[in-house]
């Protein structure tokens, strides 16, 4: 038996969820009778982590973020892993816009997390490592309330619980 139990505090996209997300709104986009002729399109940029939309003008580019949120709520990809550029104009009277994609705690929201877990009065340690925050407890009821707590608490984040040990 363990003396010390352990979970990982992480911000991730799942890329592949996210990718057929953005199939399903590419389909909806070519049927739909409103982007008929129209230049709209969504690329993916894996290695940059950033997702850019280019479509005609501002209210055709609003209605592919709404598609977007909701082919991403639908596969379970949170809409707080966006953060949305400005709309600049593009190539050929077009407009585009980059969103780029979470990955990882940034290291002012893995200190706000610690602070938060450490004022909570919880009998836990938390200890940023890289891009994740480690949660340490001696028992598995008070991480699952540490759990719970963070849960409760909204960051303006995704957040995940991995290697529950």
């Amino acid at each position: 038996m363990a003396d010390q139990f352990s979970f990982d505090v992480v911000s991730e996209v799942n890329m592949q969820e996210l990718k057929n997300a953005l199939d399903q709104a590419m389909k909806e986009i070519k049927q739909r009778f409103d982007f008929k002729d129209s230049k709209t399109e969504i690329t993916l940029k894996e290695k940059e982590k950033e997702l850019v939309m280019v479509s005609d003008d501002e209210y055709k580019l609003k209605a592919v973020h709404e598609i977007i949120k909701a082919k991403c709520v639908k596969r379970g990809v949170s809409l707080k892993a966006f953060d949305y550029g400005e709309v600049e104009p593009a190539l050929s009277g077009t407009v585009r816009q980059v969103a780029k994609i979470q990955s990882g705690l940034a290291s002012d929201k893995a200190k706000e997390i610690t602070k938060a877990v450490k004022d909570s009065k919880l009998k836990v340690q938390a200890q940023i490592q890289g891009e994740q925050v480690r949660v340490l407890g001696k028992s598995k009821d008070d991480l699952q309330s540490a759990i719970a707590f963070l849960k409760g608490r909204d960051f303006g984040i995704d957040l995940q619980f991995t290697n529950y040990r």
